[in-house]
């Protein structure tokens, strides 16, 4: 059992079952059997914007299947098999927010497969992963929907799946503070993002 982070070899890959064994005080992700160190404490607008998400998203959902989560919550993905490492696991997330509506995703470690729907929101540590290595995992695994949520800017992209599993942008501007962004999983709801960035 490792306890520090500083006793893995980063370029080296690793497996789900290697990760199980880590407890290190800092959190990481596994891409493609690569160690990515998450982002230090996030900051305070990242925190605000996320627990609003997760509020109005929580709300919603109240009595109904699906469940949503925070993170920090170990999401097991699949990737194309030529990606693959000889283990059979080893990508494993930790989204800022996932939506899972199949029941017999969710086990004791958190969800293996895809959730329909994760928001990341953005740090500078961690929006180059999330727009690239995240993007192209999140896309081959399924998730129908990415949202990618600035808290400066006060914006929201908004990806969806399309007929051929790739990932098209709703809309080509961003959506901002003083909209409703709509869910593509639930027809009938939409976040409020001035509920979200503030009215100003």
């Amino acid at each position: 059992m490792l306890t520090d982070i500083d006793q893995l070899d980063l370029n080296k890959r690793y497996s789900y079952a290697d990760y199980l064994t880590w407890r290190f005080d800092e959190m990481v992700e596994l891409i493609k059997g690569r160690v990515f160190k998450m982002s230090p404490a996030p900051s305070r607008a990242h925190q605000e914007v996320l627990g609003a998400l997760h509020l109005q998203i929580g709300h919603y959902l109240h009595g109904k299947t699906c469940r949503v989560y925070m993170a920090p919550f170990d999401v097991r993905l699949p990737i194309p098999e030529h990606q693959q490492t000889p283990s059979k696991v080893d990508t494993v997330v930790q989204p800022d927010l996932c939506v899972i509506c199949d029941p017999a995703k969710l086990d004791a470690q958190g969800c293996n497969g895809a959730p329909d729907w994760i928001i990341e929101v953005l740090s500078p540590a961690t929006s180059q992963k999330d727009f690239t290595d995240k993007f192209e995992i999140y896309q081959f695994a399924g998730v129908r929907e990415y949202w990618v949520v600035h808290p400066n800017e006060a914006t929201v992209l908004i990806y969806r799946l399309d007929e051929t599993n790739r990932y098209q942008l709703l809309r080509q501007t961003p959506f901002l503070r003083h909209e409703v962004a709509p869910s593509g999983i639930f027809a009938e709801f939409g976040v409020d993002l001035s509920l979200v960035f503030g009215d100003s």
